[in-house]
């Protein structure tokens, strides 16, 4: 069987490739990691943190949610709002600063 849709010419194995669905969760979950570190900042904290309103917003409503779930689910949203960004750089580098580095890990 020959497969007509595969061209063989426009094949370059130098290309670089997407990552993979596993590297995909790790960012993935790396980033939802740095919203729950967002989420137990201070107010005052927080307000030095280069943040969209949007994320901002998410964040101080998972702040008031005691529910585990409900917290959780948020906590969720905040990781989808973090992979929205163009770059979390600046997030974490403001993090650094006002958290000690083990407590980021």
């Amino acid at each position: 069987m020959h497969d007509h849709d595969f061209d063989e010419e426009s094949y370059d194995p130098e290309a670089p490739r997407p990552p993979s669905k596993s590297q995909r969760k790790r960012e993935a979950t790396a980033l939802q990691d740095l919203g729950e570190h967002l989420v137990k900042l201070t107010p005052t904290q927080l307000r030095r943190v280069p943040l969209p309103e949007d994320l901002l917003a998410a964040v101080r409503t998972a702040q008031a949610i005691p529910q585990r779930g409900a917290r959780k689910r948020q906590l969720q949203l905040i990781g989808k709002l973090m992979r929205r960004l163009d770059d979390p750089e600046p997030i974490r580098a403001a993090l650094t600063t006002l958290v000690a580095p083990r407590h980021l890990s």
